[in-house]
């Protein structure tokens, strides 16, 4: 029987991940059925050519993609239950993209030549993605992506993302009225327009990865559930996994932990990210009345134009899902301010369902980097350890290409590639800085301080 889940787990104060703890409890794994055969944990010493650690959709696709294409069968280290972080408490929102930045951004960050490039590449692992959930029982619904703004003053900036997808980037995106987006997709009060594009899928995450597992382990990966890492030594090139069952030693090492990553996992990764929390609802189906009430006619993913951003949408068995930010500190995340932060934000974009009963309320931890772009790399050439980490609520869809270049990298098919001088594969995460300012490691101790005055200042402009 799984151990008692801690919601109050802070990855950035504990050096314990816990083993063998349940699941968070979340819509999907009440619904997703039960989990696909794995291996067990850990009971023997052993030693293996690859360790994966973490079992969320990185890490298996890293481990799929190294036995179907390179003949590498990897070995999947699980601290708790299989897909027990990010891949069993998304959103489920598959968006063409990768990390918090905009297309816009990209360009301005690193010039016109690299940002096409880059593009080119997140498109193609959305492509990748997409093909994923026509092979998956995962609950797939292909509607595209609502951006909607949340006040006027917002307009103005989906015309300008709109004007350079469409001309730079070649997409074909529509600018909705608000009457539009509350005659064709859905009645909410709280927007002044939007921006469509067509990409966009949403998904059972958890149905998702548990196909991704079984396929993986039809290829001989082995997935070791109840095994966190609680030791890490590298004695002549090999490494030493310390896990309760026993030792595993590999040569080599890639980590997909997302934003459970603990401090103390390993030196390269030490305040390489800075884990945030969200909170999610699910409510009860929505009657028929309610769901006229409301004119939802579409299950399009959403999301909303404010800094500490609302996603949200209708699944298919009509019930209303909707997260956003949540506690600064994992010992706060019970708090039932954060509860009525999205329980309001149901009652002011869809009044009819102020009240609504909620049936699902969980949270968890994001990715983010400190520069907001993830990073598949291997961040010491003379060490044997690999990450594909950093999305910042933009891993849905990328996560699974992430674990596709993670295996060409690991399998040493990147060497001379020119896709592998993007950014996002040829540098590391970057160490914390201050509002942009200031990069550097000895601002680690302050992130939360200066997470918590963030919040205030994007809670007041985003009003």
């Amino acid at each position: 029987m799984p151990k008692p889940y801690n919601p109050t787990y802070d990855p950035l104060l504990s050096k314990d991940p816990g083993a063998g703890l349940d699941y968070a409890p979340t819509y999907w794994s009440a619904s997703a059925g039960a989990p696909p055969p794995d291996d067990g944990p850990i009971t023997a010493d052993t030693a293996v050519e690859v360790v994966i650690i973490g079992s969320g959709s990185t890490g298996i696709a890293t481990a799929l993609y190294l036995a179907q294409e390179h003949g590498i069968r990897a070995l999947v280290l699980e601290a708790n239950q299989t897909v027990w972080g990010c891949s069993s408490r998304n959103g489920g929102q598959g968006q063409n993209a990768a990390g918090r930045l905009t297309r816009s951004q990209w360009i301005a960050r690193w010039g016109l030549e690299v940002a096409k490039q880059l593009d080119t590449e997140v498109r193609t692992g959305y492509e990748n993605f997409k093909h994923l959930t026509s092979l998956i029982d995962c609950d797939a619904t292909a509607a595209g992506h609502l951006h909607l703004a949340h006040r006027p003053e917002k307009l103005a900036f989906l015309r300008q993302e709109a004007s350079v997808r469409r001309e730079v980037f070649g997409y074909q995106p529509r600018l909705l009225k608000a009457e539009e987006v509350r005659a064709d997709y859905c009645d909410e009060r709280d927007t002044a327009g939007a921006m469509l594009e067509l990409e966009g899928i949403g998904i059972h995450p958890l149905k998702f990865t548990f196909g991704l597992i079984a396929r993986a382990r039809a290829l001989g990966v082995k997935v070791h559930p109840s095994s966190p890492v609680q030791g890490w030594q590298t004695v002549n090139g090999v490494h030493h996994l310390r896990t309760p069952g026993g030792i595993v030693r590999a040569k080599r090492v890639a980590v997909c932990t997302g934003g459970y990553t603990g401090q103390g996992l390993h030196p390269l990764l030490k305040n390489k990210i800075m884990p945030v929390l969200s909170n999610t609802v699910v409510t009860r189906p929505l009657t028929e009345a309610e769901l006229q009430a409301t004119n939802f006619l579409s299950p399009a993913i959403l999301t909303d134009t404010r800094t500490l951003r609302f996603y949200y949408r209708l699944l298919p068995d009509k019930r209303l899902q909707i997260g956003s930010r949540s506690a600064i500190h994992g010992a706060d995340a019970q708090n039932p301010k954060h509860l009525k932060l999205l329980t309001d934000a149901i009652a002011r974009k869809f009044p009819p369902l102020a009240g609504i009963a909620i049936d699902y309320s969980w949270w968890g931890w994001v990715d983010v980097s400190h520069d907001m772009m993830p990073r598949i790399s291997q961040p010491d050439p003379a060490q044997s350890v690999w990450y594909a980490l950093g999305y910042g609520g933009n891993g849905v869809a990328f996560s699974t290409w992430a674990g596709k270049r993670l295996a060409e990298r690991i399998a040493g098919k990147d060497a001379g590639r020119e896709v592998f001088e993007l950014p996002i594969y040829a540098q590391s995460l970057p160490a914390p800085n201050l509002f942009g300012l200031i990069s550097s490691p000895t601002l680690a101790p302050f992130r939360r301080l200066g997470q918590s005055i963030l919040y205030q200042w994007y809670g007041l402009r985003d009003q």
